[in-house]
């Protein structure tokens, strides 16, 4: 019999999320990002669900795209840090990729490659993540040297919002991007997932919103918030993607001062009930989530207690006298439909941990089995 752990690939919520990018966004087309094998969701458990809404699939590498292709995805798809070393730019012809140019290596690459067909690149700025991108003051001879290049069929502009998801907000970078940019032809691909949901209806010059032609729906499609705390996924109509359950697998009856688990961190004021869960952080779950990390327990929130160990973790079963062993836990998302459909935010557990929800969708191990619920069973 397998360890009772599974995580569940909700279809029809992949749909949902991007279908709110969509609504979000105006008449701007929607990229399904997939970068780290969609965000630990897998690209093929995804593909199917993600391709009703999309327009096109982003990506980080080769390998992303060539999967992508051999699940038959004929229309666009961008490789979001651009090809890694000149070679990589055959390929790219190949598979009939569009690619982003972020340096002026990467342009040397494209002149000196020769072509039978010319490439869409998205040309982009730096406008204040310093991580990527042309400086605005070198991005206008950038897009002047790819203009001519006969390897260059059309020119995508494009930045990345540093903070979109917080109280600074995009006027900063907006501003330096249309300044550097605002008299330049081509399409725009400005706003991810934080400015999808935040601010893609802002003003940009030329009567369009800050949506433009093209976002990049990232973590907003598998049901994350990512401006959690300040707001969770239901504020957004954002359902979840991924939900992670496993069952109870013994019950212990500790009196008041014993300890539960290694170092013995969590020390009992009172007799607590605790239960064993088939999880630990050899299955993705963050090591350092503390006593008090929520969690669901046959649809009804209760707390972890202790340190999460390798295969296991104890969760608190004091005031749910119907749980016991065998019970249904809910370590993040939905729970099955006998318990209601309860919902446990990925952002809620994450952010007890210290993190983000994106690590904890990234971290799932490959030992967890994972089911796909298709579109009608959603």
């Amino acid at each position: 019999m397998p360890r009772p752990i599974e995580a569940v690939i909700h279809c029809a919520h992949l749909s949902h999320n991007l279908g709110v990018a969509r609504q979000q966004a105006g008449g701007a087309r929607v990229w399904a990002v997939v970068k780290a094998n969609a965000y630990g969701h897998g690209i093929e458990r995804c593909f199917d669900a993600q391709r009703q809404v999309a327009d096109g699939f982003a990506c980080i590498d080769l390998d992303e795209a060539q999967r992508l292709r051999d699940l038959d995805w004929r229309g666009p798809i961008l490789l979001l840090e651009g090809v890694f070393e000149p070679r990589d730019l055959e390929l790219c012809s190949r598979l009939h990729l569009w690619h982003a140019i972020h340096c002026e290596e990467q342009i040397d690459w494209l002149a000196a490659h020769k072509l039978q067909q010319p490439q869409r690149v998205f040309l982009k700025m730096n406008s204040g993540m310093n991580r990527l991108g042309f400086r605005p003051q070198a991005f206008r001879a950038a897009w002047q040297r790819l203009s001519q290049m006969p390897q260059v069929e059309d020119i995508v502009l494009m930045t990345h919002f540093a903070d979109a998801d917080g109280a600074g907000g995009v006027a900063a970078q907006q501003a330096v991007f249309e300044a550097a940019s605002s008299d330049l032809p081509g399409e725009r691909s400005l706003c991810n997932s934080a400015a999808v949901l935040r601010h893609a209806a802002t003003p940009l010059r030329g009567g369009i919103s800050l949506a433009a032609d093209w976002v990049r729906a990232g973590i907003m499609g598998y049901g994350s918030a990512p401006d959690f705390p300040e707001h969770d996924a239901a504020h957004h109509g954002l359902r979840p993607g991924m939900s992670l359950r496993a069952k109870v697998l013994a019950v212990q009856e500790v009196p008041a001062g014993e300890a539960v688990g290694y170092g013995g961190r969590f020390v009992a004021e009172r007799a607590v009930r605790v239960g064993t869960v088939a999880c630990g952080y050899a299955d993705g779950y963050p090591r350092l989530a503390p006593t008090g990390t929520p969690v669901l327990v046959d649809g009804r929130r209760t707390r972890t207690l202790g340190r999460v160990s390798m295969d296991m973790l104890a969760v608190d079963l004091t005031d749910l006298p119907g749980s016991g062993f065998g019970s249904e836990v809910t370590l993040w998302g939905q729970a099955s439909e006998r318990h209601g459909t309860a919902l446990l935010s990925i952002d809620e557990v994450a952010h007890a941990a210290g993190t983000i929800g994106y690590e904890l969708m990234c971290a799932l191990a490959p030992r967890v089995p994972v089911r796909v619920e298709d579109a009608a069973a959603s």
